[in-house]
């Protein structure tokens, strides 16, 4: 079979295909009917509750005389504030990215000793197997980094003669070096995709040990393997802002459901990338950043705040842009007035579009920022305020960075990564039930009828 025979979608498969769409559809009022929360959210965004964790908390409510009321969003990583975190890190001067590693996948923050024997231990687990960049990375390079990443991640399943021990102890090394390989795997992958199907010179960087993980994956990614220190921070600050967010979002979910099944590590982490690679989870940042090609485009003045809005608004009415109906980087499932990890990330976004020349675009975020809850108003209806979410300035980062679009998702799961295994973690040892729902069917009873009779 041919490569263009095997995507083929032949005139049988789309005749099936509207058979599929006509017994697959379900009434929408159905769901009212039987109370059955679509997507495990309310009409008001809460979470139906699932389960309990240690590791993250997001709180966008606050209870006041019985009743809750929104309030400024807050993120915790194991009970600790993220500002806190940050404001502790970027302060004295340090890379964070360990550092808040440690503190999620053992419950406290490191003292001095700790954090520099556990930077030595992630940096030594950055090796491959022998030849593994050859064999794998190399053979078959995908246009979708994630699909490599996953795949490499399912095939070192191969290579260890522990895969399927879940004991503690040796999921606890599986997640450390999953974490440790992530981003040579990704920039590896983007390497060799670049020269096999853009006809790059392609680089293989060697890992430094004494670089933290967010000078790694400059250094390994850009051909001369030179950064600024500003540049560096701000992927470290970026890595920590998306390491962890709490038991439900769609991934770390994704981690915990197929945990419980007793399945082994490298399963469960590839399960989470199929989820983080959706353009609804991780994808989103990506789309924050063409809409905004787009705009910059159309606008004939980006300060002007009546051309801007009128813009939004045509997003909105499915006019403008991929006419989705989505002001993308806007609104988020849990968080209503702020999204803290968008607060704590704008300042140090100016910084770095100081240092590049980009303050004209900055500002036009920050004009989208403030107008798009505005016009969001106006035109829906709304259950909980809207504000921009971390996804409306880390694609702006990326893009400051000189990072391909092609690696905007896979950073996310160099970071997210972390959290996947502190949860992978919890779910073990606490030993749960597997993790089954209940569905409700509202299928027609229909009898069967004989072949001949058909």
């Amino acid at each position: 079979m041919h490569e263009n025979e095997f995507a083929e979608l032949t005139p049988e498969i789309l005749d099936l295909s509207k058979l599929c769409v006509e017994t697959s559809q379900i009434d929408t009022a159905l769901y009212q009917k039987y109370d059955v929360k679509r997507g495990l959210r309310d009409i008001n965004g809460q979470g139906v509750l699932a389960g309990l964790t240690e590791i993250g908390e997001i709180c966008a409510y606050d209870m006041k005389d019985g009743k809750m009321a929104p309030c400024e969003g807050r993120l915790y990583y194991r009970g600790c504030e993220i500002r806190d975190l940050v404001n502790g890190f970027v302060t004295e001067k340090r890379f964070g990215f360990e550092e808040i590693t440690y503190l999620l996948l053992f419950g406290q923050l490191p003292d001095s000793r700790e954090l520099t024997r556990f930077s030595e231990m992630l940096s030594s687990y950055r090796s491959l197997p022998t030849h593994f960049v050859r064999d794998i990375i190399m053979k078959a390079p995908s246009r979708d980094m994630m699909n490599t990443l996953a795949r490499s991640v399912l095939t070192l399943y191969s290579y260890d003669e522990r895969a399927d021990d879940i004991s503690i102890p040796n999921v606890l090394r599986q997640c450390l070096q999953l974490i440790a390989l992530f981003p040579m795997l990704s920039v590896y992958a983007y390497q060799a995709y670049s020269h096999y199907h853009d006809g790059k010179s392609l680089y293989i960087h060697t890992p430094r040990p004494e670089l933290s993980t967010a000078e790694h994956i400059l250094y390994t990614l850009r051909p001369n393997s030179q950064y600024t220190e500003l540049e560096a921070k701000i992927l470290d600050l970026a890595m920590v802002l998306h390491m962890e967010h709490g038991g439900g979002n769609n991934s770390t979910f994704t981690t915990h459901v197929v945990s419980s099944s007793g399945t082994d590590t490298y399963s469960a982490i590839a399960s989470s990338l199929g989820s983080l690679k959706g353009p609804r989870h991780g994808g989103a940042n990506i789309k924050v950043v063409k809409m905004f090609d787009d705009m910059k485009q159309k606008l004939s003045c980006w300060n002007d705040e009546e051309e801007v809005s009128a813009y939004l608004a045509s997003l909105l009415h499915k006019d403008g842009f991929d006419h989705s109906g989505l002001i993308y980087g806007m609104g988020h499932a849990v968080y209503s007035l702020s999204d803290p990890r968008a607060d704590i990330f704008k300042t140090f976004v100016q910084n770095l579009a100081q240092a590049k020349g980009r303050m004209e675009e900055f500002d036009l975020y920050s004009l989208v920022e403030k107008l798009a809850p505005q016009v969001i108003a106006k035109e829906r209806k709304i259950y909980k305020g809207v504000s921009a979410n971390v996804d409306f300035y880390s694609g702006f980062v990326y893009s400051m960075l000189d990072l391909p679009l092609e690696l905007y998702t896979p950073i996310f799961a160099m970071a997210r990564i972390v959290g996947w295994s502190a949860h992978r973690i919890e779910e073990l040892a606490n030993n749960g039930k597997i993790i089954r729902p209940a569905y409700k069917s509202v299928a027609e009873k229909q009898a069967y009828v004989p072949l001949a009779k058909r």
